[in-house]
């Protein structure tokens, strides 16, 4: 696996460079990324392109043995251009445009924008694009950061149009289609469509999902004519955006069709005080980071469909971004370090080279102080080159192998559920998150799938909440011959928004035998509780009411109503699960799926990659490895501290 690190040359003067340059050669990294932000340096003004110093910025880096990654800069259009054609910004929820002065200020559906982006990469791809140290070319910055997908200018506006009228053919089959009978929302034309905002209540939620969907169709669209733009002048070149934690805004696994590498920005304490993770768990994970956090989005980015993934930014000390921005435990920078090569990834970045003393990010940590001294990252990095080397000192299969379960997880039902939550404590991600912990808990490796995998070769398959399941998804999935657990809200849509003519969860439904014609969700806290053979536990914030001619494995303890269905290798959960349901469902599942299983104490993890297995405890005590026979120790003990790693190898 190569380390790497994030690297703005225009930032500092240019005698450091080589000194740089050299340190980072001899700290073990061997990748550097460069660019994502210096148009204004690149292209002062219009047309005049001031090359020397990225050319010797380039050539330094080279000179000492650096692969480098070179970032397009249009996350930050420059002043001038802003003032050329004030049109590109993008525009709020409020009306108001989104101004210079900070990044990622501009509209994905401007033409003049997109032009303006690939002119600037078509001219760097002329300059730079046969170097012999530039392979890889990252493709703008973090797209929709800061909540930047969705645009309500008269671009955006005027492209909905459009894009709405190729999806339709007719504007009655959109009123059919939306169901604008109802509050006589019909459209007489499509150029009288605005976007789904600033309606006096709540807007249409086909409405909305197109409109999401519509927005994401924007974001590949934009980052496809960038590359369209670099590939004729930089042949044999590779493609890569780094995308971040626990962002659905658009669809990755569509952005990921025209990349042959995903790279992601991992953040693992910024994101656990950023998103809805219970005060406890922000206290007791505060120093570590979750211990699935990084864990799912590795194994997310893994199966998005490139040929290779990694980290393009690892968080290497306090970040400057989330509400609160502790310090990592020490030896957690090398713990995510492992964690991601334990995962599959290819390659590891750090951010930043050198902590930044002036503007928005100069409270975010990097691998070097303001001063130059070296930060605590710098020293744990140092300490990787052992690591690897114990790690490949005997012959061993690294290749990342197929997982015996898989976890479905949908950028559209995403946009579904937030759209219509029916209940604010109804949070798709969570949902989704949560059964993953559980896996991982049992001490399962764990795939995640889309929507529209095949799905063969698993046992498994975990389906937490899908609610567009249509006949091919599910003839799709009733091939794979897996055990397949589905969760609440599957199948209660259609493509257009509506309840199923079979009311939900649709042809699964049919399939299984039995309807739903009533939800209810519940206000945190209360609970009901689920019995069965082997079953315990409760559903908390969302109950499903079943209409059964099919089998009841567990019932509500209320009512003897059916919480979990089985029909053949199809089960359904209806309602949300609390922990210990849920992972008496999945041991009842992964039992009937011959998955192993190994329960693991809290904050301890595993993982394998081809031939070596991997042990990571997050904490919050020393824990010892529960299984420890007939194996050989390259990393650590069988007893690992907290930020401890294991890593090991079977005898045969």
């Amino acid at each position: 696996m190569k380390l790497g690190v994030c690297y703005y040359p225009e930032h500092w003067p240019e005698q450091m460079w080589a000194q740089d340059a050299t340190r980072m050669r001899d700290l073990g990294l061997s990748l550097v990324r460069i660019g994502e932000f210096a148009w204004s340096r690149i292209e002062p003004v219009r047309g005049r392109f001031v090359w020397d110093w990225l050319d010797r910025a380039i050539n330094t880096l080279a000179d000492a043995g650096l692969a480098i990654v070179l970032g397009t800069p249009s996350a930050t259009p420059p002043r001038w251009l802003i003032r050329d054609a004030p049109s590109i910004l993008a525009v709020g929820t409020d009306g108001r445009l989104r101004g210079f002065g900070s990044r990622r200020h501009y509209c994905f559906s401007s033409d003049i924008y997109r032009t303006e982006a690939c002119r600037i990469a078509a001219a760097m791809a002329e300059r730079y694009g046969r170097h012999p140290a530039i392979s890889t070319w990252q493709i703008d910055n973090e797209y929709g950061c800061h909540g930047t997908v969705l645009s309500y200018s008269a671009a955006a506006i005027a492209a909905f149009r459009v894009w709405l009228a190729n999806r339709y053919g007719s504007i009655d089959s959109l009123n059919v289609a939306w169901g604008n009978v109802f509050w006589s929302m019909e459209y007489p034309d499509f150029e009288t469509i605005e976007p789904p905002v600033a309606t006096v209540t709540e807007a249409n939620p086909a409405h909305r999902l197109d409109w999401r969907r519509f927005s994401s169709d924007q974001v590949i669209r934009f980052n496809r004519a960038q590359i369209e733009a670099i590939r004729p002048n930089a042949p044999g070149a590779q493609f890569v955006h780094n995308t971040m934690g626990f962002f659905t805004d658009y669809d990755h696994r569509a952005l990921a069709r025209d990349l042959d590498v995903v790279g992601w920005d991992s953040y693992p304490l910024g994101f656990l005080d950023s998103f809805e993770f219970p005060d406890a768990e922000k206290q007791q994970w505060c120093r570590t980071g979750h211990p699935d956090i990084a864990a799912f989005h590795h194994d997310l980015y893994r199966g998005i469909g490139t040929a290779s993934f990694g980290v393009m930014e690892q968080q290497a000390g306090p970040v400057n971004w989330a509400p609160h921005n502790p310090a990592p435990l020490s030896g957690m920078v090398r713990f995510w370090t492992l964690e991601a090569f334990a995962h599959g990834a290819d390659f590891v970045a750090y951010f930043r080279w050198r902590q930044c003393p002036f503007a928005q990010e100069q409270m975010h940590s990097g691998l070097r102080l303001p001063d130059d001294r070296p930060d605590i990252g710098f020293d744990e990095i140092a300490s990787l080159s052992d690591d690897f080397a114990r790690l490949h000192a005997i012959p061993s299969n690294t290749r990342t192998q197929r997982s015996a379960v898989a976890l479905m997880f949908d950028y559209e039902s995403n946009w579904l559920v937030e759209i219509q939550p029916h209940g604010e404590n109804f949070r798709y991600r969570e949902l989704i998150f949560q059964t993953y912990t559980a896996l991982r808990g049992l001490g399962m490796d764990v795939d995640i799938i889309g929507a529209d995998a095949e799905g063969t070769g698993y046992r498994l398959i975990v389906i937490p909440c899908l609610p567009i399941l249509d006949s091919s998804r599910l003839d799709r999935l009733r091939a794979t011959g897996a055990q397949i657990l589905f969760g609440p809200r599957t199948g209660s849509k259609t493509a257009h928004f509506a309840i199923p003519d079979t009311l939900a969860p649709g042809d699964l439904g049919t399939a299984m035998g039995f309807s739903i014609p009533r939800v209810e969700s519940l206000r945190t806290g209360v609970t009901i509780g689920v019995h069965g053979e082997a079953i315990e536990g409760a559903i908390t914030h969302w109950r499903e009411h079943a209409c059964v001619r099919t089998a009841s494995v567990a019932a509500y303890t209320t009512d003897g109503a059916p919480a979990l269905l089985e029909a053949g290798d199809f089960a359904y959960l209806a309602g949300w699960p609390d922990a210990v349901l849920l992972d008496s469902v999945l041991r009842r599942q992964a039992t009937r799926a011959s998955v192993p299983i190994r329960q693991l104490p809290t904050g301890l993890r595993i993982r394998r990659r081809g031939d070596l297995h991997f042990a990571f405890n997050a904490g919050p005590q020393r824990v010892t490895i529960p299984f420890r026979e007939n194996i050989q120790f390259l990393l650590g003990s069988a007893d690992l501290e907290v930020a401890g790693v294991a890593a090991w190898i079977e005898l045969t």
